[in-house]
C-alpha cells in the first residue's frame, strides 16, 4: 500500500519541475482569500488544489514526493486549519519545541497563528491529503443552515482548538475516515457538492468533540530536538542497508535512551526500526532486481541478508513473490 501510493503520487506529479509546488486556485467556484498569499517551497515536487467551500471556508488537496515543505501565509488566531493525512505521514516542528506527527487517517486542529510561517516534514518522502481552512468569524455570521439547526456556535470551535495557540492532533477513526474518504479522487462535477456536505459534516463532528467534558487525549507530541536525533539516526541506517545496528548499539552511540529512542522512531516514521527497515530494505532489493543483472545471493547480501534463505522469506513477506519471479515480471515489460 505504501509504494503504490508513492508510486501514484510520483506519477500524478511527474509534469511539476523538480523543486516547484504548483498551487492551483480554482477560481470559478467564488475566492481563495487563504490561499492568495500562500507561498510554498519543497525540496521535491507538489502540488495544492484549493477550492472556495462556502464563504470563509476553504478546502485545499495537497500531494508532494519531497522530503519538506514550507508554507508562509496569512496568521490569524481565529482561522482554524483541520489537516486529514491519507497517505505517507506529516510532521510538524511547532512554535513552542514540540513535533507532532500524522499517520494515515489522523488528524491535526490548529489556527493558523501555529503554521504561518511552518515546515511540514514528510517521513517517507510522499504525502498526500487534505487542509480545510475555517475562519471562525465568517462562519459565525454567515453559518450554513445545517449548521444552525444543529445550535453550532463557532465560538466553541475557537475555545477549544485555537485557544491557547497549539496544536492538538487526532487520532484515526471511523467517523473522521467516513468524512474525509470520500473526497478524494472525485469527478469535478461532484467536488463542490461534496466538499460542502463533508465539511458541514465535519463541522459538525467537532462541534460535538468540543463540547465534551473531559477532552480526550490525542496524538502524543515530542520534543523537536529528540525528533531531529532520530532523523539523524534514520539517515544513518539507510546509508548502507547492508549494515546492521542494534538497539543498544544505536542508544550508546547517540545518548539517547532504547524505550526513547523506539517510541520516538516509530512516531516520525509509522513503524518500529525493525518493521521499517525490513520494509525498505525490500524497496532497495526490488530496485536492484529491476535495475540489475546482480545473482540474487549478492542482492541479498546488498541488504544485510547473509541467508539466501531468509531474504527469499523476508521478500515474499513483502512483495508476495519470490525474488526470481519478481524480477521476470519486470524483465518481460
Amino acid at each position: 500500500m505504501r509504494q503504490d501510493s508513492f508510486s501514484r503520487l510520483q506519477e500524478a506529479l511527474s509534469r511539476i519541475p523538480e523543486g516547484s509546488v504548483c498551487i492551483e486556485r480554482h477560481t470559478e467556484c467564488g475566492r481563495t482569500p487563504f490561499s492568495d498569499r500562500l507561498r510554498a517551497e519543497t525540496d521535491g515536487r507538489g502540488m495544492l488544489c484549493v477550492y472556495p467551500v462556502y464563504e470563509g471556508i476553504e478546502l485545499s488537496h495537497l500531494q508532494f514526493v519531497s522530503g519538506r515543505v514550507s508554507f508562509h501565509h496569512t496568521a490569524s488566531p481565529r482561522v482554524l486549519e483541520i489537516t486529514h493525512c491519507r497517505s505517507g505521514r506529516a510532521g510538524w516542528d511547532l512554535k513552542d519545541g514540540m513535533s507532532v506527527f500524522l499517520g494515515a487517517g489522523d488528524l491535526t486542529l490548529h489556527s493558523t497563528d501555529c503554521c504561518a510561517d511552518s515546515v511540514m516534514t514528510f517521513p517517507l518522502g510522499f504525502y498526500e491529503g487534505i487542509a480545510l481552512s475555517v475562519d471562525l468569524d465568517r462562519l459565525d455570521q454567515k453559518c450554513p443552515e445545517i449548521l444552525r439547526t444543529a445550535g453550532f456556535d463557532a465560538g466553541r470551535l475557537y475555545e477549544r482548538f485555537c485557544i491557547p495557540a497549539r496544536s492538538e492532533a487526532l487520532s484515526a477513526r471511523a467517523e473522521t475516515e467516513q468524512i474525509f474518504a470520500p473526497l478524494y479522487g472525485l469527478p469535478e462535477t461532484l467536488r463542490l457538492a461534496y466538499f460542502r456536505l463533508k465539511a458541514q459534516e465535519l463541522l459538525l463532528f467537532l462541534y460535538r468533540l468540543a463540547q465534551l467534558a473531559s477532552p480526550e487525549k490525542g496524538i502524543a507530541r515530542y520534543d523537536s530536538s529528540q525528533t531531529e536525533l532520530i532523523r539523524t539516526i534514520h539517515d544513518r541506517l539507510i546509508q548502507d542497508p547492508g549494515q546492521r545496528f542494534t538497539i543498544e548499539e544505536l542508544s550508546r552511540e547517540y545518548l539517547i535512551n532504547t524505550s526513547t529512542l523506539k517510541s520516538v522512531f516509530k512516531a516520525v516514521y509509522g513503524q518500529p526500526i525493525a518493521a521499517y527497515m525490513k520494509e525498505y530494505r525490500m524497496r532497495r532489493a526490488m530496485e536492484l532486481l529491476r535495475e540489475s543483472d546482480a545473482p540474487i545471493s549478492d542482492i541479498a547480501a546488498a541488504v544485510g541478508y547473509g541467508s539466501a534463505g531468509k531474504f527469499t522469506g523476508a521478500f515474499q513477506d513483502i512483495a508476495h513473490v519470490l525474488p526470481s519471479e519478481y524480477r521476470k515480471q519486470f524483465r518481460g515489460r
